[in-house]
This record gives structure tokens, sequence and C-alpha cells, in this order.
């Protein structure tokens, strides 16, 4: 029996392991490869960077929806907000108060607010549908296009209110067509100049292939890792006889957050509070828009009803907290960063140790 959870544990571990580094990779190469594929930095921006500490939770929670595991997914996604709020930031903020701005809270912190108090609404009949996935979906494409399209003609100082309009007035999609025409012009310029640039792109081929190979690599071992990872978390649900959504809110959205605790800290720790703060906010909103619109897109979500009346209600707690915070002095200070530790610590000793059936 210990040989068997020894093993699971070290299964757990590896995989955990190959699937944080495979990200990394992942994201690194193929911004690398679209770079010298003439891709634009919009749409590198838009597709990779966008989502890059965010693969972890949705490639974890993709894969528990195809095999059903549905408090896996859910937990995961939920569980990563508030481990990213509660824990990270916390910490980050423990270590070095953070300075903030306007935008945070009246762009960025709004809509992740949005987006709490969405999924609440949604979670009410106790489904995720393919159709409010859809309706996700569109909110997080609509919000990426929004960050880079207005950046240039509002200078920064959109608010949450000209999100709503951007959205509805279906703005997003003038854009991607903008874009999209400014990069076909783009193609067209660089095929008077192709025989001039012939002999760079052969020197390069060879960077090329490398970058490509390491690409596959990593792409296997993050789907291998997530798949030993949701494996073993249904593993330890059913050995310790403990709820999958209990394992997906802890285990498994701790490990998937641990890019966002790399950044955030290392960003806090080098006085780039905005970094720290932003990969925040923007996990958060990419956790709900993307990664559960994606994991119901595959298979309707059920959700449980801890999660409707307890994960989640705490979730817009830390998120209606942290925008109290950013706005009070403009400064995330240490000791914000140490209630926000404390309350982590304190839900996740009540999750554990409630008799409430999850």
């Amino acid at each position: 029996m210990y040989q068997e959870v020894l093993l699971s544990i070290l299964i757990l571990a590896a995989g955990l392991a190959l699937l944080v580094k495979g990200s990394d990779f992942f994201v690194k190469y193929a911004a690398s490869i679209a770079r010298k594929l003439g891709v634009s930095e919009f749409v590198i921006g838009l597709t990779l960077v966008a989502v890059g500490t965010s693969i972890p939770e949705l490639i974890t929670s993709m894969l528990a929806s195809i095999k059903q595991q549905s408090d896996i997914a859910i937990g995961n996604v939920v569980g990563s907000n508030i481990v990213n709020i509660g824990f990270i930031l916390g910490l980050a903020a423990a270590l070095r108060s953070i300075r903030t701005r306007q935008e945070m809270l009246k762009r960025d912190g709004y809509i992740m607010l949005f987006a709490a108090l969405l999924f609440f609404a949604f979670s009410f009949n106790r489904t995720i549908s393919r159709t409010e996935a859809i309706i996700f979906i569109f909110l997080y494409f609509a919000y990426v296009m929004f960050l880079f399209s207005t950046k240039p003609k509002l200078k920064g100082k959109y608010k949450f209110a000209d999100f709503i309009k951007h959205f509805f007035g279906f703005k997003y999609l003038i854009a991607a067509k903008s874009e999209k025409a400014s990069n076909l012009n783009k193609v067209e310029k660089r095929r008077i100049t192709v025989r001039e640039e012939r002999q760079t792109k052969q020197l390069s081929k060879v960077g090329l292939t490398k970058d490509l190979v390491i690409l596959i690599i990593s792409g296997f071992a993050v789907i291998f890792g997530a798949k030993y990872l949701v494996d073993e978390a249904i593993f330890f649900a059913d050995f310790f006889n403990v709820p999958k959504s209990l394992i997906g809110i802890s285990l498994v959205a701790v490990g998937t957050s641990l890019p966002e605790l790399s950044v955030s800290v290392s960003a806090a720790r080098k006085g780039y509070g905005d970094i720290a703060v932003g990969n925040i906010i923007g996990s958060n909103i990419a956790n709900i828009f993307l990664i559960l619109g994606a994991s119901a897109l595959i298979f309707p979500l059920s959700v449980i009803k801890s999660t409707l009346l307890l994960s989640t209600p705490f979730m817009i707690f830390e998120s209606v907290l942290l925008l109290v915070f950013i706005k009070s002095q403009w400064e995330i200070r240490r000791i914000e960063g140490i209630i926000f530790i404390v309350l982590y610590s304190l839900f996740m000793i009540f999750m554990f140790f409630s008799n409430i059936v999850l």
C-alpha cells in the first residue's frame, strides 16, 4: 500500500514538473518560431504571451473535462484564482509593498470581478453549458483584442465601461479584421525583398528546425504532465476518500499555479509591481473566460454544492478585497499581503476540516 502511494507521489511530482517546464519551453519556442515566420507581435501577444502562465491550468482542466472529471476541472480553475490572490499575490506583497495604478482597478480589476460574478451566475443551475462556454470564450477574445486595439486610441486610460461597449459593439471583430489586413500588407511588402532575404532565411533554417523540435517535445511534455497530474489527483482522492473538488482546489490548483508564483514573486522582489499584479489579474481572467470556456466546450461541467456555496463566494470576496487594497493609497502593503495569506490559510483549513458534503 505504502509503495503504491510513494509511486503515485513520484508520478505526480514528475507530471507536475513536465507540465510546468514543458509549458515554459512551449511558450518560449512557439514565440520564437512565430517571429521567424514573420508573425506580428500583435498575434504573438494575443495568443502566446497572454495565455503563457495559464497553460498548465488550460491543459489540465481540458484533460479533466475529457475524462469528465468536472470537480477537478472547475476546482482547478476556482482554486487557482484563490491561490493566485490569497497566496501568490499575498506572498509577493508580504516580501515587498507593491505600487498599483488606476488602470489595474478601473479596467482589468473590474473585468476580473465581472468574470468571477458571471461564473457565479452561470453556476446557479449547477451546470456550465456549451452555450455559456462560448460566451466565456468570446469574452476572453474580446478582452485581449480590447487591450491591443484600444491602447493607442485611449493611451491606456480605458475603463470597464469601455470594455463592455467594446464587447457588445463587436469592435473586437473589426479590430481582428483590421489586423489581418495589416498583416497581409506586410506579407506583400516582404515579397518584394524576398530575394535579398533568401540567404538570411537559409541561415536561419537550422535554428527554425531546432525550435520546432523543442516545441514538439515540450508539447508532448505538457500533455503527458497534465495526464499524470489528473490521473494521480483522482487516485489520491479515491485513496484518501476525499472529494475530487478538494483535490482540484488544493493540490492541482497549487501545482498548476507555479508559473504565476515564479513570475509574480520574482517581479515583486525586483520592484516591478505592475507585472506582479497584472500577471495575477490577467491569469484570473484567463482562467474563467478561456480555460473554463474551453473545458465546458468539450463537455458541459457540473458545478457541485461546495463550489457554489463556498469556493466561488470566497473567490469573489478575495477579488473584491484585492480591488479595495489596490485603491487604498494605490499600494498593496505588506500587512495587506499578510492578510491575504492568513485568509487563504484559514479558507484551506476550513475546506479540509469542515463536515460539509463537497
